[in-house]
Formats: structure tokens, C-alpha cells, sequence
């Protein structure tokens, strides 16, 4: 059984890459269910993690946010400067859990972000690189080294906090 800390890193991981659109609504109310097994709990989370397959993709955006604010998670707004570097970091530690080759890595990083986000950039060059492999004397091994350490760099490098939404609500 997974400890209440990696079910909520796995829960938070879990709700960027859904508002990337990275994974399904129902990946996350797995994530929901794995999460009350391990010991979280909180109302909302309940809620979220009762839904059925066919509620989920209706019922998961109202509910993912007070589910994880009643766990202290954060919830970014889809599009956020700090939802793009969590989900990226997200997608890294996917990788360093054998979720993703190096190069899948490489490549979803520069299909969701481009060359526009800068804690990133690093992983849409390696793609980059990827594609020119034939006219360069580096070896796909090579590039899937350079991905993997950037990948431990992106895990290693501290969470950012959500942008603070209306101030008024």
C-alpha cells in the first residue's frame, strides 16, 4: 500500500495531467480511490472517488478542485504557468517510473509545450534532437541519458505554489 504522501503526490500528478488533457477523468478518480486506500480522506475526495466511469468526465471538474483543497493539494487553473511546470514535472517522474521511455518523454514535453516553457525547453531540444539523429554522430542511448537527467533535474527542483486565483472569491 502506498503511503498517504505518495497518494497525494500520485492524486496532485494525477490532476495536471487530466487538465492537460495527459490522461482521462476516470485516471483520476482512480488516483481518488488509490488515494483513500492509503489513508487520505476528506468529503470531497469520497465524492470524487464514488464516481462511475460514465460520471466521471461530467463530474470531474466540479469535484477535483474541493477535493484537493480539503487535502491541502493544489489545484491549477488549466493553462496556469504552475499547472504547465507541474504537469511537466508530472510527465518526468512517469518517466523515471518506467511509465515513459526517455523518448516519449521528449516528445509529449515538446508536443504539449513547445519551446515555450522555460523549464522545459531542455526536454523539446532532446527532442529536437530525437528527429536528427541520422545526420549527428550521438546515438539514441546518448539522448535518452540527457533526457533521463533532465528528468531527475525536473523532480528534484522544488514545487512551485498554484497562482493565486480571484482574490475575490
Amino acid at each position: 500500500m502506498p503511503s498517504t504522501e505518495s497518494a497525494a503526490r500520485a492524486l496532485q500528478d494525477h490532476a495536471v495531467l487530466w487538465s492537460i488533457g495527459e490522461i482521462r477523468a476516470t485516471d483520476v478518480v482512480n488516483a481518488a480511490c488509490d488515494a483513500l486506500v492509503a489513508g487520505l480522506d476528506s468529503p470531497a475526495l469520497r465524492i470524487l472517488a464514488a464516481c462511475t466511469r460514465a460520471e466521471a468526465i461530467h463530474d470531474v471538474p466540479e469535484l477535483l478542485p474541493p477535493a484537493l483543497d480539503e487535502l491541502g493539494l493544489a489545484f491549477y487553473p488549466p493553462g496556469s504557468a504552475g499547472g504547465e511546470e507541474a504537469a511537466a514535472r508530472a510527465l518526468a517522474a512517469r518517466m523515471l517510473a518506467g511509465e515513459l521511455t526517455p523518448r516519449e518523454l521528449a516528445f509529449r514535453i515538446h508536443q504539449r509545450f513547445g519551446h515555450e516553457l522555460a523549464l522545459a525547453e531542455r526536454l523539446a531540444e532532446l527532442d529536437d534532437e530525437y528527429d536528427i539523429l541520422e545526420y549527428s554522430d550521438r546515438t539514441p542511448a546518448q539522448v535518452d541519458v540527457d533526457v533521463t537527467a533532465e528528468a531527475l533535474r525536473l523532480t528534484q527542483r522544488p514545487r512551485v505554489s498554484p497562482e493565486p486565483t480571484d482574490p475575490q472569491t
